[in-house]
């Protein structure tokens, strides 16, 4: 029989189970985690890494690991790739020459995703613009993002929102918990990469995080039939109190090999994206708006604005930041420090949206100062004194990226721990690229040395980016050709492969090595056994092999 607890024994273990909570809360937390629900759920994949949002930034960190030979998931909560690119249609990419275009200071995947571009006539370039580097169709951009993910072996997931993390009983992170269509299930890794832009999982595993006094406003775009920016402006100026359209500033541009324009002509301030409350508004506000400016132009243009199109989700340009092992400073940026463990170059100005009064403020490199209102005079003038050089471009640090508390957490994207005026410059596409690159060669350098993110050598970090890849040949990777190749004579000795995007690529040795494309058709057909796996010999001939390859 069971004995009863008199009152004076209650209270005393009562004390003593809160003294254990308050004194190891994360022993409390951990096993919370790990048996409840999360511990009843089925495990749904597994890889080597797992990457949380397929914006572009979190593309980029996927096929860098994929390419390198890491297995792969992205998970991602719209229904294509791209993030603000393409599902908030923002077609803009900033210049990859530093800022007196003389060096091209930037490369990787943001080029070849533009040369892939250009062979679909899908992109402009504009040679020496300080706004403009590219404008991209972004329906075309979204259609070889997802090209990219399966060429380089990337096991994606659409439509799958991530919900809590998974840790185990020592707090290492070992999972998340994502909910799809299928239902909700655990996706288990050894690495992962938030690339949510808002820092989803960092959040939820209740890292350090703070917010910009100033936080840049998001905008809505859209696709419209006729564009003309300045008369868009003069009308918002003179008539947008009674549309409810505040001053703002008005950009856009075309839409390659359409006769479409990218509008963006809304910023809906004094909202943070990362509340769901305030998310729900600003979308709202945001497409009311879009039909405002049509109802202005209908009334004092006397013609129609034509929509083609609206975005999925608003343009968001900043939410919560966190605290890494290094902040970006704005002093540091402006002056162009350089970085032992730089990982992203960038030369785009200073671009602060602000919250409080209409127009831009740009800060350059080299020294100068411009406040821009669309219908009144510039106000220049400078943020610092003249000096006799100039920094041709800044730098973004690794440790900039990494909160430190997981040795297998590595963000990327506008998260990263940096000062206000700092983050307006490099908040734009072209750095975010950059660092969902670095972001997956230092998971899969951490992966391959058995070690902590926060361990990997800077320099094994450039090192390794300046490898162009372009298809993995071994073991993991068998998934994503088709179990049937052919060999044929056409000149000389060749291995045609088809993916299963359908695209078809012809590889052939250099003259005079043909026995080395005899052993990547080897490796390639056991790379299609059903666990997808080779013995480790494999992957080493299969490497050796792939250096004497040339596409």
């Amino acid at each position: 029989m069971k004995k009863n607890l008199n009152r004076r024994q209650f209270l005393e273990k009562l004390a003593l189970g809160s003294a254990a909570w308050a004194l190891f809360p994360s022993l409390a937390c951990a096993g919370k985690r790990r048996d409840g629900s999360a511990s009843r759920l089925p495990v749904i994949d597994e890889a080597d890494i797992c990457v949380l949002g397929g914006s572009c930034t979190g593309v980029f960190a996927a096929v860098r690991a994929a390419r390198l030979g890491a297995r792969v998931i992205v998970v991602e909560r719209q229904n294509a790739f791209g993030g603000v690119a393409t599902r908030a249609l923002v077609n803009v990419w900033h210049s990859f020459l530093d800022a007196e275009f003389k060096n091209r200071i930037i490369a990787g995947l943001s080029q070849e995703v533009i040369e892939r571009l250009a062979r679909r006539n899908a992109v402009l370039e504009y040679k020496r613009s300080p706004s403009t580097g590219f404008r991209f169709n972004s329906q075309e951009l979204m259609m070889e993002l997802d090209e990219l993910v399966l060429e380089s072996g990337v096991r994606p997931y659409l439509h799958t929102l991530f919900s809590e993390p998974v840790t185990d009983g020592e707090g290492r992170l070992e999972g998340v918990v994502v909910d799809n269509k299928s239902g909700r299930g655990v996706v288990r890794a050894k690495y992962f990469v938030d690339a949510t832009g808002d820092g989803d999982l960092c959040h939820r595993l209740g890292l350090p995080s703070y917010t910009h006094e100033l936080m840049q406003p998001p905008t809505m775009c859209a696709h419209i039939e006729e564009y003309d920016a300045k008369e868009i402006n003069r009308l918002i100026r003179e008539h947008g109190e009674e549309f409810g359209i505040p001053p703002g500033f008005v950009w856009g541009g075309p839409l390659p090999g359409t006769k479409t324009f990218m509008l963006a002509a809304t910023r809906v301030n004094g909202v943070d994206c990362s509340d769901a409350v305030q998310l729900t508004r600003a979308e709202m506000e945001g497409r009311r708006r879009v039909r405002a400016i049509m109802d202005m132009m209908r009334k004092y243009a006397g013609r129609e604005l034509g929509l083609n199109g609206l975005p999925s989700c608003i343009g968001v340009r900043e939410t919560r930041h966190f605290r890494c092992l290094h902040r970006l400073r704005d002093e540091d940026m402006l002056s162009g420090k350089r970085y032992d463990d730089a990982v992203a170059n960038g030369s785009y100005r200073l671009d602060i949206h602000h919250q409080g009064k209409p127009g831009l403020t740009f800060r350059y490199l080299d020294g100068t100062e411009v406040y821009m209102r669309p219908g009144y005079p510039k106000q220049t003038g400078r943020w610092r004194p003249e000096t006799g050089e100039n920094p041709a471009f800044y730098q973004v640090p690794l440790r900039s990226l990494i909160p430190g508390r997981y040795d297998n957490l590595i963000l990327a994207g506008r998260m990263l721990d940096t000062e206000m005026a700092a983050f307006s410059g490099v908040r734009v596409m072209v750095n975010m690229n950059q660092l969902g690159e670095a972001a997956g060669v230092a998971s899969w350098l951490a992966l391959d040395g058995s070690t902590s993110i926060a361990r990997v050598d800077p320099g094994a970090v450039k090192k390794t980016r300046k490898r162009r890849v372009h298809y993995p040949l071994i073991s993991g990777y068998g998934a994503k050709f088709f179990a049937v190749f052919r060999c044929f004579i056409c000149g000389e000795f060749g291995l045609s492969v088809k993916y299963f995007s359908g695209k078809i690529r012809y590889i052939r040795p250099v003259r005079g090595k043909s026995q080395w494309c005899v052993i990547v058709l080897i490796i390639m057909i056991l790379c299609t056994f059903p666990n997808g796996r080779c013995p480790e010999i494999v992957k080493k001939i299969a490497k050796k092999s792939a250096k004497n390859l040339q596409s």
